[in-house]
């Protein structure tokens, strides 16, 4: 963790994003003082919502009977 001064922080500004882009936390301070931290800002997962497609999906009710032969024999290649 690195303490930089306000100054510095402005004229170094390209160089302390990269840090942060690399796992490192700056401290800002002003007079001598902590006064802002830089995080690298961590990923957001996506919010699972579940049943979203209900009543919009139709599954037949032969979806697992066996494939026609002339259709297994075209994903053999045959």
């Amino acid at each position: 963790m690195q303490i930089i001064n306000i100054h510095e922080a402005k004229t170094q500004f390209s160089r302390l994003i990269d840090a942060v882009s690399q796992g490192e936390e700056i401290i800002i301070a002003k007079a001598g003082k902590p006064a802002a931290r830089l995080v690298p800002i961590q990923a957001q997962k996506p919010v699972l919502r579940f049943g979203v497609l209900k009543g919009k999906i139709k599954i037949a009710k032969d979806f697992d009977a066996p494939l026609p032969e002339e259709v297994l024999a075209a994903f053999e290649g045959s």
